[in-house]
């Protein structure tokens, strides 16, 4: 009851060329966090899954590391999608965040746009940010809830840069489809895009495509093949090359002392 109250309020006009991905589509001019209010709506009901939940305007986001998603009200995308990919062993959750990654991906390297583009490499860069040439345009929050072995829940925040043409300095490498294209962008084709290609994705990973979407996900990553610098927990930095990602998340580098598997939270690339 309180979930289809909560939808009536802030429903929108649901996405016609998806399965389910859009098809409650709750939009907000504003959000302490789209992924705060999905596992708000989590904890007290059941949404349907795909529900999307979408924000103008986000006043408390977040990103990898628990860093601060900045974003301008109204220029770019922020939103979230609820899953239930119960079909997920807990060992098998990075491939959630592969096949999310490969579709964000898709977006920014084929967005929906008259404009003639100059051409652009798009890569991933591990875990699962979106880079356009050496600039960050998109990040990705994905927080599970378990069940046993398996997961239960899943919700998938985006973040997309799409119109914001200046940012702080404190995101010097930041940039968006407009910078990259030299021109604005219809936010809302954009949107629908980007809730196509995950479904598109998602139902991939579901269908059991796992070495599909990792050989893909290797394909585009960020730096596989060069000696990058990163700095790791204790704030001491080291160079290595990557090597790819292993099945579990891990980024595999070959550094001085041989090839080293490390998590996600143990370092950062520089």
């Amino acid at each position: 009851m309180l979930f289809a109250q909560l939808a009536a309020k802030n429903a929108t006009k649901p996405m016609t060329n998806t399965i389910f991905v859009g098809k409650v589509y709750l939009r907000f001019d504003e959000l302490p966090s789209t992924n705060d209010h999905a596992r708000e709506l989590l904890a007290k009901s059941k949404p349907p899954d795909g529900t999307v939940i979408r924000a103008a305007s986000q006043s408390a986001g977040r990103g990898q590391y628990g860093s601060h998603w900045i974003s301008e009200p109204g220029a770019n995308l922020t939103l979230s999608v609820i899953f239930y990919p119960r079909f997920l062993p807990v060992a098998a959750q990075f491939r959630l965040s592969e096949a999310v990654a490969l579709a964000v991906r898709d977006t920014v390297a084929h967005p929906p746009s008259t404009v003639d583009r100059p051409p652009s490499t798009v890569r991933i860069k591990w875990p699962n940010d979106i880079y356009i040439g050496a600039r960050k345009t998109a990040g990705i929050l994905i927080q599970n809830s378990l069940n046993d072995n398996h997961l239960q829940s899943s919700v998938v925040g985006i973040g997309l840069n799409v119109n914001q043409l200046q940012f702080p300095e404190s995101a010097p490498n930041a940039t968006s489809l407009a910078l990259a294209a030299g021109a604005p962008f219809d936010l809302e084709a954009v949107a629908e895009t980007l809730l196509i290609q995950i479904e598109r994705r998602y139902l991939q990973l579901k269908s059991g495509a796992i070495a599909a979407l990792r050989d893909e996900y290797q394909a585009h990553l960020l730096g596989r093949g060069e000696e990058r610098q990163f700095i790791d927990k204790h704030g001491q930095q080291f160079a290595g090359t990557i090597q790819g990602v292993s099945e579990d998340g891990r980024l595999l580098l070959d550094t001085a002392g041989g090839e080293v598997l490390f998590d996600v939270k143990a370092i950062q690339m520089l």
